[in-house]
């Protein structure tokens, strides 16, 4: 996911996504992974010089990579996406607005309440034994990477770290996150309600338990029969109300949350058992799934004396 904030400073991008070939390339790469240079012209019937150039205009805005492939020769270089959205902050920060950003591991929970199928996984084995929510207590949770279940709850402590007198204008979070099926299945919606100190801010419908394809960081020994990877997801709550990438999914403003510098502050994830979609939820961490980070999430406040 690539967040621009700064407009001027994203004209590249911009540049690269103002041609029709190359956002077709982008829709190819979307449903193929990765194609050669010289498959991508042959489909879209341009030269390969051209394609080339086209290519390195998306290159530069870091929306796909290359990758020459072993043991193969001569002009078959490989493109595949390195982006799987782009999200564009047009209110850019005030002058006196202030961010700290941390990130929480995914066993780091302060509560919880599971049913089975669930579980946790550590990158070197699972804690404990699938489908016994004690193991959710377990003191290896905290090196877990991965956990699942199929209804209730985790709930996370964020640190508050705001100084004295400043006021609250945003919090996001970001995080990997999937439905939980049995094995895996691609369509498998479930209903995820997300909360803030116990409010409700809103739901997200996730598609599926996804496991078609290996996750790119999945451990060696991770079995090709259970979950691979979710979706990256970025829940922010504003002045305007709660959003999930840029669509409002409730009306929860920050300013209803109340939140001063000696608030505790919590973010619950549950999937409640009388949800029209109750698929389970999946959290991916830094050691599994498609993207190397744990749950961020990031706070920006102004001092109360500018507003």
């Amino acid at each position: 996911m690539l967040v621009l904030t700064n407009l001027l400073e994203s004209l590249p991008v911009f540049q690269a996504l103002s041609s029709d070939t190359r956002l077709k390339i982008i829709q190819l790469l979307i449903k193929t992974n990765k194609l050669s240079i010289g498959e991508l012209a042959q489909k879209l019937d341009v030269t390969n010089g051209a394609m080339t150039n086209h290519i390195n205009k998306l290159v530069n805005a870091g929306i796909i990579k290359i990758e020459q492939p072993e043991l193969v020769h001569g002009n078959a270089k490989v493109c595949s996406l390195v982006l799987d959205r782009i999200i564009i902050v047009i209110n850019e920060l005030r002058e006196n607005q202030q961010t700290y950003e941390s990130e929480i591991k995914v066993g780091h929970y302060s509560s919880f309440h599971v049913t089975p199928s669930c579980g946790l996984a550590t990158p070197s084995h699972v804690v404990g034994q699938l489908d016994d929510p004690r193991y959710f207590s377990h003191p290896e949770r905290f090196d877990a990477g991965i956990l699942w279940f199929r209804t209730g709850y985790v709930e996370y402590m964020v640190p508050n770290l705001l100084p004295a007198n400043s006021l609250v204008e945003d919090i996001t979070f970001t995080m990997e996150l999937s439905s939980e099926a049995p094995t895996f299945n691609n369509f498998w919606p479930s209903d995820i309600s997300f909360y803030i100190n116990n409010i409700f801010l809103g739901i997200w419908t996730s598609p599926g338990d996804f496991g078609d394809k290996r996750g790119a960081l999945s451990p060696k020994w991770w079995s090709n029969t259970l979950n691979q990877y979710g979706i990256l997801k970025t829940l922010s709550i504003n002045k305007s109300g709660t959003f999930m990438d840029g669509e409002k999914i409730g009306e929860t403003t920050i300013d209803l949350l109340n939140i001063t510098y000696d608030t505790n502050l919590s973010l619950k994830l549950e999937i409640q058992q009388d949800a029209q979609n109750p698929g389970g939820l999946t959290i991916y961490g830094d050691n599994f799934g498609n993207h190397p980070q744990n749950i961020k999430f990031s706070i920006s406040y102004v001092p109360s004396n500018t507003i």
